[in-house]
């Protein structure tokens, strides 16, 4: 009893630090060797920052890096706007240009002039300009000078800037000047085209707003069905998968649902796989042959090897050559087809061991994602159950250690059944024929497939107990299903981190010539982005974390999507050979249900 105490404490230790079940993270950053097969890399325990941008924050998340680019600079906003929108809204790539190159070459690449002398230039009023574009003389309040110092008339600027708005080239107007490559001012454009077309310049206006979304690779708008009109902002590493507060879960890379181990080809080519009828195919290859006149695909359905198509055409089943109908027991009369046909035989094998081959992955990929969905239904029994022992008279008022392995159970449910698809492609000549050898591919395979084994077994375990009917037990074989669900959960979560370990520095990390990246591990689950607060900067909102429904059981606090794994050593970090800046943030974040997202797709 004193051991299983013992235990006891250290688990929930983990659990009971912070209101989210996680060590609290209050310092900045604090820097520790990873263990393992990548010890040699380091990584920081900082917050990856993942942000919800709405159609009311969108201008302020835009606005601050405007404010930035501006205060370094000493730019007026549409001249920042035109850096930004040249190098896809990278603050940080245009002030290594400006260290790299230089003031003057970071603003000719993006086709920013300032004048300095602009106002100086302008004609007055009462005297004339000759327009080029239209060669006819206006007064000077009638004809605009920009930046680079061409002046043409309003009339001639205005239908420039309404082609190109209809166009869709509102976001980066140049100057109408022969050769001349310098972005219009954004003002100019407003102010001219709103006297003419209002509607026409407000879409203007929000295609500027909106290029912070469609030109920077660190905001994407959320691919939810309809859409929840929210965009997601990463730090640093585009290679993740996050949650929208709509409760959409996706790879930030591709948009396609969370898919990890799986990197975004492998997945974009298994769900191809899975939806069109290339296995049909192969099945037709393997069981019909096409009839030699109407070319349609004929079963046999008997013992003769005379068959007839429905056209009325009889064949040959050996060989598939077309035939009389006259034959007997031994052979069809004025045919004759013994001889061996080598790259027949070989194409049909092919085809029937590709089909058995995937087969083999697809069936247990279906397999654990139907198991996914059924174990998706267990939140609900599992409150039953807590609330059933709650009721009676009993010592036993802390229940986390439930929903801790509920949770760790769908976590490790997902990554298992992703692992097949991976496994599909990873030991396959469709993707790295050319990457290893035959003796290579077959050592990977088996130290791979182990792995895979431990932690199926482990999974099927945990699911087992979770599904005990506990409330009905006795306290003492309660406490028993207890430390096994505990004890199952931590070894659960190390055999993901080590199957993610292996995927990365055993089988993508030596690749030569194709590079497959993957959202890292994460033991607290899928991060959930916080939404960006309106009115301030995005480094003061991400400590600000979503409150999540709870409610108390036992005086510990359960929310509906609990965040607590289960483990007392659980740093919620992946394991990556190929580090990157941000890629090991830790949120205090709520675990996610992640079944939501599978039914919904």
């Amino acid at each position: 009893m004193e051991d299983w105490m013992s235990c006891e404490e250290d688990y929930d230790s983990s659990d009971r630090e912070s209101p989210d079940g996680f060590e609290n993270e209050d310092s900045d950053s604090h820097w520790m060797p990873f263990k393992g097969p990548s010890s040699k890399f380091w990584m920081t325990m900082k917050e990856r920052i993942l942000l919800v941008i709405t159609k009311e924050s969108l201008l302020a998340a835009q606005k601050e890096d405007l404010r930035r680019v501006m205060e370094v600079l000493s730019l007026q906003e549409h001249h920042a706007r035109t850096l930004l929108i040249h190098y896809r809204w990278d603050v940080e790539k245009v002030l290594a240009i400006l260290v790299e190159k230089g003031r003057a070459l970071l603003f000719a690449e993006a086709g920013v002039t300032v004048g300095e002398n602009k106002d100086s230039d302008m004609p007055g009023s009462s005297s004339t300009v000759l327009c080029n574009i239209c060669i006819e003389e206006f007064p000077g309040n009638e004809v605009t000078s920009m930046d680079c110092g061409h002046c043409f008339c309003n009339n001639c600027w205005t239908e420039h800037f309404i082609v190109k708005i209809n166009e869709g080239q509102s976001k980066r107007i140049r100057c109408m000047a022969h050769k001349c490559f310098a972005i219009c001012d954004e003002t100019v454009i407003r102010n001219l085209v709103s006297k003419r077309h209002p509607d026409l310049a407000e879409k203007f206006d929000r295609f500027l707003l909106e290029s912070y979304i469609e030109d920077n690779k660190m905001v994407k708008w959320c691919p939810s069905v309809p859409h929840c009109g929210n965009a997601i902002r990463v730090e640093d590493d585009e290679f993740c998968e996050v949650e929208c507060s709509c409760s959409l879960q996706f790879c930030f890379n591709c948009l396609s649902e969370a898919h990890s181990p799986c990197s975004c080809l492998m997945w974009e080519l298994w769900t191809k796989k899975c939806r069109d009828e290339s296995e049909t195919v192969n099945w037709i290859t393997v069981n019909t042959k096409p009839c030699p006149k109407c070319h349609k695909p004929v079963e046999k359905n008997g013992g003769c090897n005379l068959v007839s198509c429905i056209c009325g055409q009889a064949f040959c089943w050996l060989c598939g050559g077309a035939t009389g109908r006259d034959h007997t027991w031994s052979s069809i009369a004025g045919h004759s087809c013994g001889r061996y046909k080598e790259d027949r035989e070989k194409k049909a094998e092919r085809a029937k061991r590709d089909l058995y081959r995937y087969m083999h992955y697809h069936n247990r990929y279906k397999a654990h994602t139907d198991s996914f969905k059924q174990e998706s239904r267990l939140r609900e029994t599992i409150r039953e159950k807590i609330s059933n022992l709650e009721a009676r008279d009993s010592r036993l008022r802390d229940f986390s250690w439930v929903t801790n392995g509920l949770y760790r159970l769908f976590r490790s449910r997902r990554a298992l059944s992703f692992s097949y698809p991976f496994a599909f492609y990873m030991f396959g000549d469709e993707l790295f024929k050319d990457e290893m050898t035959k003796e290579e591919r077959e050592i990977k395979q088996h130290l791979f497939e182990d792995q895979q084994q431990q932690l199926e077994a482990n999974v099927e375990k945990l699911s087992k107990y979770i599904e005990e009917p506990f409330d009905e037990y006795e306290e003492k074989k309660i406490m028993d299903i207890r430390m096994l669900v505990i004890n199952i959960s931590v070894i659960t979560d190390t055999l993901c981190k080590k199957m993610y370990e292996c995927i990365e520095n055993d089988l993508l990390g030596p690749l030569q010539f194709s590079v497959h990246n993957i959202a890292p591990y994460q033991s607290k689950g899928i991060e959930k982005a916080v939404e960006l607060a309106i009115g301030r900067s995005s480094k003061t909102n991400v400590n600000q974390h979503p409150e999540s429904d709870s409610q108390t059981n036992g005086g510990n606090t359960e929310s509906d999507q609990p965040s607590a794994s289960g483990t007392s050593d659980e740093s919620g970090c992946p394991s990556r050979k190929r580090a990157r800046k941000g890629s090991f943030g830790c949120s205090l974040i709520d675990l996610n249900l992640p079944a939501e997202a599978i039914d919904r797709n």
